[in-house]
């Protein structure tokens, strides 16, 4: 039982938090799986998580995912684990690297645990819990539709990334980097954009009602029809163009 508790804390911040007797049950209720199930016990997983074999880290994450589906009372636990796994993974990469081949096979992976985090049942999340994607590059990944509500996004990277119809009412993305990405259709409501760039985003239709965007720069920004009521665009950078493409903007009750 130490050793899966070993590579288990390797995965999971802080080996003493509160989650921890709820860790302890996880463990066990793998080990009594019946042997046909999807996982023999707890330290498979984990050590396919860890793995350089794309495919196990794969298997790893589904493994996990149909955890998280079957067993709501172990939901947050699992969602805590891929975060910490991207957050881990997704560490800051040169747009060089992006075209290599073992980055593209890592951002697959990648690709499927945010796809997993983003099925997140809200109502299964601690009132004192916040999924942390900070400090994470998220670019060439398709976050199209994802769920990022509350999440906490500061300083990641999603340059040029596809967020259309993404769900990020009271996210965190202060000092992001959101340069040319598709914020289309996004609900950015309470989001707190301060210091986040912005710069040739495409925001139309885009819901920033009550958005914090002190100090963002949005020049070349695309505004057609964003709903900007209640909005703090305090010392917020505009190009002439993004002023032009923002005459149309809604502002809503």
């Amino acid at each position: 039982m130490s050793k899966i508790l070993f590579h288990a804390a390797q995965l999971v911040p802080g080996s003493e938090s509160k989650n921890n007797n709820l860790f302890h049950q996880i463990i066990i209720w793998l080990y009594n799986l019946p042997h046909k199930f999807f996982a023999p016990n707890f330290t498979t997983i984990i050590n396919c998580l860890k793995s350089d074999v794309i495919e196990n880290n794969l298997a790893a994450i589904s493994d996990l995912e149909r955890i998280a589906v079957t067993q709501p009372k172990y939901h947050w636990v699992i969602i805590d684990i891929l975060s910490k796994f991207v957050r881990v993974n997704a560490a800051d990469i040169s747009t060089k690297d992006l075209t290599v081949n073992s980055s593209t096979k890592n951002r697959q992976v990648i690709q499927a645990a945010i796809s997993v985090i983003s099925k997140r049942d809200s109502k299964q999340e601690p009132d004192d819990e916040q999924l942390d994607l900070s400090y994470t590059d998220l670019r060439g990944l398709n976050l199209q539709g994802v769920n990022f509500q509350h999440t906490n996004l500061y300083q990641s990277n999603l340059a040029g990334v596809n967020l259309a119809g993404a769900n990020l009412e009271g996210a965190i993305l202060t000092a992001a980097n959101l340069e040319g990405a598709n914020l289309n259709f996004a609900n950015l409501s309470g989001a707190i954009l301060s210091a986040a760039n912005l710069d040739k985003a495409n925001l139309g239709n885009a819901n920033l009602q009550g958005a914090n965007l002190y100090l963002a720069s949005l020049q070349g920004a695309v505004l057609n029809d964003a709903i900007l009521q209640g909005a703090n665009l305090r010392e917020t950078k505009l190009s002439m163009y993004s002023r032009e493409q923002g005459t149309g903007n809604r502002e809503q009750g």
